[in-house]
């Protein structure tokens, strides 16, 4: 008989029966197929009894069984494709005895019952994140507007009225309120001043009676030699601003220093909104407005210091919730 012939298996015979019929024919030995795979006898008598519930896993008696044809010269391939056929029952029943075990079927219910669990608490969990990013970060405040509304009134507003309804002022007595912000509106009428006399500079007022001496030399106006609006002047009008801002009559004053990121926005008595930004670490707060003063902050922790009136307040005398603290200061 040929190798040929001998690598085809007997039609309608089990793979183990194939095997031993090979064996057999070659003159070995149970012990000496063992010996070669490194396996047990009783792993290999297993196999050609056709009882493969002695093997642990279907994966190890495919390549037990591949090896055992590679020895004894038959079709490895042919072989598997047999195997697979008479291990369907086995499959089958394997799958019904897992079905009917109790044990397996409590095993899975709770599983799942732990996924779920799982499940259910990575939402609870990705909610309340998305619940404080909101109220700490997104949520606006009440009546929240853009941070232009941080430019006061009174520096957009213009200051002095550079004209008197039916009067024609000389283009040399005529004051810009972009220069001197604060001054008192001046008359046309030479040496007379506007009632806002506690700011007046000595410089400004002296404006009519220069145009009062040029109309007398020549009879009629003429061209200054040089600029009517001195060094002097300016100082005296700048000078006279920022004290102004500073001791605004009827207003109260609130400081505030942040060292982190802060919302915050301050309403007075009018309602009108003095701030309404983010601050940054480092920024600084200085406003007033009619008391009493209706303070929101969105971060009390990146609040550094706080000052009413000159006075420092304690900032843990404030109320908190979640970082942040709504309050209202009045003298």
């Amino acid at each position: 008989m040929t190798g040929e012939e001998q690598s085809q298996p007997a039609a309608g015979t089990s793979v183990g029966q194939q095997l031993r019929q090979a064996r057999e024919k070659l003159g070995l030995n149970v012990s000496d197929i063992a010996n070669l795979q490194h396996l047990r006898p009783s792993v290999i008598q297993a196999i050609e009894a056709g009882d493969y519930s002695k093997v642990d896993t279907e994966l190890f008696l495919k390549g037990y069984v591949r090896t055992y044809a590679r020895h004894v010269g038959l079709d490895a391939d042919a072989l598997i494709r047999t195997l697979d056929s008479e291990l369907e029952p086995l499959r089958q029943r394997r799958v019904q005895e897992q079905q009917s075990n109790p044990l397996i079927d409590i095993e899975r219910k709770k599983k799942r019952k732990r996924q779920f669990a799982k499940l259910t608490l990575l939402l609870v969990f990705v909610a309340v994140v998305g619940f404080l990013v909101y109220d700490h970060f997104l949520k606006p405040g009440p009546g929240q507007v853009t941070p232009a509304a941080d430019i006061p009134e009174e520096a957009s507003a213009p200051l002095v009225d550079e004209s008197v309804p039916g009067e024609d002022i000389p283009a040399e007595t005529r004051v810009s309120s972009a220069s001197i912000a604060e001054a008192p509106v001046v008359s046309p009428e030479p040496g007379v001043v506007a009632e806002n006399t506690d700011t007046a500079p000595s410089a400004i007022s002296q404006e009519p009676a220069l145009a009062e001496r040029e109309m007398a030399v020549g009879g009629e106006a003429t061209e200054p030699a040089e600029p009517l609006t001195t060094d002097t002047e300016v100082a005296v009008v700048t000078q006279s601003e920022s004290v102004a801002q500073e001791n605004l009559p009827g207003l109260v004053r609130l400081e505030m220093n942040f060292s982190n990121d802060c919302w915050v926005q301050v309403t007075d008595a009018d309602g009108k909104r003095l701030v309404s930004a983010l601050r940054r670490d480092g920024d600084a707060l200085d406003v007033q407005g009619r008391a009493p003063l209706r303070v929101v902050v969105g971060a009390m922790n990146a609040v550094e210091s706080l000052r009413f009136e000159g006075e420092s307040m304690d900032l843990g005398s404030f109320r908190v919730v979640n970082n942040r603290s709504e309050f209202t200061l009045e003298p």
